[in-house]
């Protein structure tokens, strides 16, 4: 078992309302290999009475949290093989359970491929973009003029390219990444177009053809027909907030100064949202909305299959019904037209008890009642 298993436990406890021991039990009994029907008819006394439901909510956050641990065991590895790992980041990513809060943390270290922000740093543009994020100077030209090489080959180029590095900074901060998740969480509108020249191909979408409302109200049913729509190639969705209000959230973060270098922070800071943390963000969104979607479509699919099973299976007829059994006895139970419990008996037509005789009578008079 995990060394964090009492963690889990407390956290998991906290979560459904249930108690740690309930919680140790059946996560003792799912390690062991016992499955969740088993363990809510058989293992009752461990488990102090948990129904299926509430053990599998227990195994898919168990679960989960299992998941997330060696993730950040694999996260932990890669930021020391950097040699970036400090006491205090180390504590930090430990203390995490939050898959997305752990992956904001982890970005600005998380291997990258050749970005234009990687090639600026390669042409040694750092330290200026460090200048000039700090906001202090106005004389932009002068600082890049001091970066000008034989792999810069003006100012201008050295000041885009410290503009790249802002504008990765701003997209890997986890201030800008949760002030603009708050910002779609509230206000978000989920839009569908239909593609050009699909019209007559996607009649059955027609009414997402040109269709927007807000993310928070969209139902379930309607968000994934729109999201088959696109899958198909019949639609293009997509998921977005006020633009200008974010970037005032950011614009308040980031900029300091009013100067050329602020407006360079803010050419940064516009490029960050529109090419890297918004689609990063709509992209969170749109699995989060897509995953609740699912599982409301599941709960309702449920329940009208729960309902189909309850039903009478002869119809609105009453039922006579019996359970065999040897040693306890027979239980028989008489229903009426609409599944309600009339009356209940038992009977021991067989060995040991061998009552056939009164089995037999108690049988007639039920029929008769």
């Amino acid at each position: 078992m995990s060394s964090s298993l009492p963690h889990f436990i407390k956290l998991i406890s906290t979560s459904l309302q249930l108690s740690e021991k309930q919680i140790r039990n059946a996560i003792q009994l799912l390690d062991e290999g016992a499955t969740i029907p088993f363990i809510s008819r058989y293992r009752k006394e461990m488990t102090d009475g948990m129904d299926e439901v509430q053990l599998g909510d227990t195994k898919e956050q168990y679960d989960k949290l299992c998941e997330l641990e060696k993730r950040k065991e694999t996260v932990l590895k890669s930021i020391e093989e950097q040699g970036k790992l400090t006491d205090e980041l180390k504590k930090r990513i430990n203390d995490c359970w939050n898959t997305t809060e752990l992956e904001d943390i982890y970005l600005p270290y998380k291997p990258k491929r050749r970005t234009k922000a990687e090639i600026a740093r390669e042409k040694g543009l750092e330290p200026l973009a460090k200048m000039i994020m700090k906001q202090n100077s106005d004389d932009l030209e002068r600082m890049a003029l001091a970066f000008v090489n034989d792999k810069v080959e003006s100012a201008k180029e050295a000041l885009n390219g410290a503009q790249d590095i802002i504008a990765e900074w701003i997209n890997e901060s986890e201030a800008a990444r949760n002030s603009v998740r708050r910002i779609f969480a509230f206000e978000a509108v989920i839009s569908s177009k239909i593609i050009k020249s699909k019209e007559e191909e996607a009649q059955k979408y027609r009414d997402y053809f040109d269709m927007s409302e807000k993310l928070s109200r969209c139902s379930s049913h309607r968000l994934l027909a729109m999201r088959r729509g696109e899958s198909e190639g019949f639609l293009r969705v997509n998921i977005s907030p006020e633009d200008d209000h974010c970037l005032e959230k950011l614009e308040r973060i980031f900029v300091k100064s009013d100067g050329e270098s602020g407006d360079l922070v803010f050419e940064a800071m516009k490029d960050a949202y529109k090419r890297l943390l918004k689609p990063s963000i709509e992209n969170e969104f749109a699995a989060e909305s897509k995953l609740k979607a699912d599982t409301e479509a599941i709960r309702v699919f449920a329940e009208n299959l729960r309902q189909l099973l309850l039903a009478p299976p002869l119809g609105q007829k009453r039922v006579l019904g019996v359970d065999p059994g040897f040693r306890t006895g027979c239980k028989v139970v008489c229903l009426d037209s609409q599944g309600n419990l009339l009356h209940n008996e038992t009977i021991y037509p067989h060995p040991p008890q061998n009552e056939y005789q009164p089995a037999t009578r108690k049988i007639q008079k039920m029929v008769e009642a």
